[in-house]
């Protein structure tokens, strides 16, 4: 019986999708169906955090709109995201930046991965 579950598992995990770690900012598209048409939205911001392993591993991205923080979590593995970009590469020295919720303006900013 596990050989199929495993079996099942290793069919839904998906190998198409941009590595990325935490601090990094991304844009994520997620396929939204409106009745009859599906579209896709995009969501950019910083990976705050990444949890879980395998088909239950989920990400966090943040982003601030109109003064107002945002989080989404997202299913690493789903069908419903389209496809993900990595616009920049981020240096932290953390594994969660839950921290950058309590922070602002310029402070909120993850330092950009140097090119050595």
């Amino acid at each position: 019986m596990s050989n199929v579950v495993d079996q099942i598992r290793k069919e839904s995990l998906r190998s198409d999708l941009s590595p990325f770690v935490v601090g990094d900012m991304i844009k994520v598209y997620v396929k939204i169906i409106e009745g009859d048409a599906e579209r896709q939205q995009m969501f950019q911001g910083t990976v705050i955090s990444r949890r879980g392993s395998g088909l239950e591993e989920t990400f966090t991205v943040r982003r601030v709109v109109s003064g107002e923080g945002v989080e989404r979590i997202f299913p690493l593995n789903s069908p419903r995201i389209a496809r993900i970009e990595i616009i920049r590469k981020g240096s932290v020295r953390r594994a969660k930046l839950y921290y950058l919720r309590n922070k602002i303006g310029r402070a909120a900013r993850v330092k950009e991965q140097s090119a050595n």
